[in-house]
């Protein structure tokens, strides 16, 4: 009985927590400009912080910036449902307003989930034509993760625009190393179209060991890495992360009146399971739960905002729900079964770390510790040391407590890549 009361009474304090605004302190550093030769922005100094009167403004938006880099020039474009350019009510494809300007697009590469964001997390996308354009869309999941010579033999310059939700295990910075280096090898500049990251506010979690390296983390880095896609472009290629001596002829279009301490909501969402901003906001900490026996809310239509299985101890775990194929889902885990859990839809607190006492709970509390993992949390976690540390009964705080040396070396090196205010 008092081992229930216990568990019932860390449970209540871990959802109290949430809805009480706690969190790291975070460092109000000016930052650098890279010092990389082979990186170049379109400004000299640091973007601005935001000041009354500016909206921010994509790097896509910035034609000027950009459009004489294109001229007669044949174009790829990597992109997907989120390379979009903004117009005063509404928005356009980037690929339909670059046509609409007289730029020659040659092709486009699409990462996980497709051009139009609609396939399954991990489903094989085949190659196809986009029936708008009717221009041939190469995809970069799958086998083929880096184009081939003969992919880029009409190419003379890529655009890169891509929406990323600053997750080292949200595969869209994967396809960027894997562009940046077949760019690199075979001597085509490449053009970063920056974006903001709505979790940019905040970096946390162990920093991968390398020995895990995977395409849902290949760097090392920690697991909410604190960069826009620009200055993680810029990392990548400044800290030798390339398999390849060569470096990438790299130009990253900054976002005006931006930093890193604004909320951002998207106005698109940027994978099939992250519908809203709830849900972009708690990816990073409910992640974790892909690698575990724990739905994280695939297959309703509250992705990645409730978790649960039919393992949990439902005393503790009252939201019931069963998950059922939909778009971006064909088979969630527990299909048709009747799982216990907790809805976090209505949080309205931002994170700013990771909040593995919503996993660490869950292990507690259910019905065969044995089979709570599985061997995709390894890669998940870049490292073997979070599940022994939650096997062996760590609370959330020492876990953290382990990973602060890392990410503080990983902060001071970072800064020389950031072109924004934290």
């Amino acid at each position: 009985m008092m081992n229930m009361w216990f568990k019932n009474t860390a449970f209540v304090m871990v959802f109290t927590f949430l809805s009480c605004g706690n969190g790291k302190t975070q460092v109000n550093n000016t930052s650098k400009a890279s010092e990389n030769e082979n990186v170049k922005t379109t400004q000299s100094t640091t973007t601005r912080s935001p000041q009354r009167g500016l909206s921010v403004t994509v790097g896509a938006n910035q034609f000027e910036e950009y459009l004489p880099l294109l001229k007669d020039k044949k174009v790829a474009i990597v992109g997907n449902q989120t390379s979009i350019v903004f117009k005063n009510s509404g928005y356009v494809h980037l690929v339909d307003t670059l046509l609409s300007k007289g730029v020659t697009i040659t092709k486009v590469f699409a990462p996980e989930h497709g051009f139009r964001g609609q396939a399954d997390a991990g489903e094989k996308v085949n190659d196809s034509k986009d029936t708008k354009t009717g221009l041939p869309i190469i995809s970069l999941y799958g086998n083929n993760k880096k184009p081939s010579v003969e992919q880029l033999n009409n190419v003379d310059v890529i655009v890169f625009d891509i929406q990323d939700v600053g997750a080292r295990f949200y595969t869209y910075i994967s396809t960027l190393h894997y562009i940046m280096e077949a760019c690199a090898e075979q001597g085509k500049p490449l053009i970063v179209l920056d974006r903001p990251n709505p979790n940019g506010h905040y970096a946390d979690g162990p920093l991968l060991d390398q020995k895990h390296s995977s395409f849902v983390g290949m760097h090392p880095v920690p697991v909410v890495h604190g960069m826009t896609i620009g200055e993680y472009a810029q990392m990548i290629s400044g800290e030798g992360w390339l398999d390849t001596p060569k470096k990438t002829d790299l130009t990253v279009i900054p976002v005006k009146n931006y930093n890193k301490s604004m909320p951002y909501s998207l106005p698109i969402k940027p994978s099939p399971n992250l519908p809203n901003s709830t849900a972009v906001n708690l990816y990073p900490t409910l992640c974790f739960f892909e690698g575990t026996n724990v739905n994280a809310g695939r297959g309703t239509n509250k992705q990645f905002q409730v978790f649960g299985s039919p393992y949990l101890n439902p005393e503790i775990y009252n939201f019931k729900y069963t998950p059922k194929a939909n778009e971006g889902s064909k088979y969630p885990k527990h299909l048709g079964e009747l799982c216990y859990g907790f809805d976090l839809s209505e949080n309205n607190k931002r994170f700013t770390e990771l909040h593995l006492e919503i996993l660490i709970s869950a292990y507690n509390n259910t019905a065969n510790k044995a089979e709570f993992f599985n061997s995709f949390f390894t890669k998940l976690a870049g490292t073997t040391i979070l599940q022994e540390q939650i096997e062996s009964g760590l609370t959330a705080e020492e876990i953290s407590e382990t990973w602060q040396e890392g990410l503080k070396i990983y902060n001071q090196v970072r800064t020389a890549y950031e072109l924004y205010k934290r």
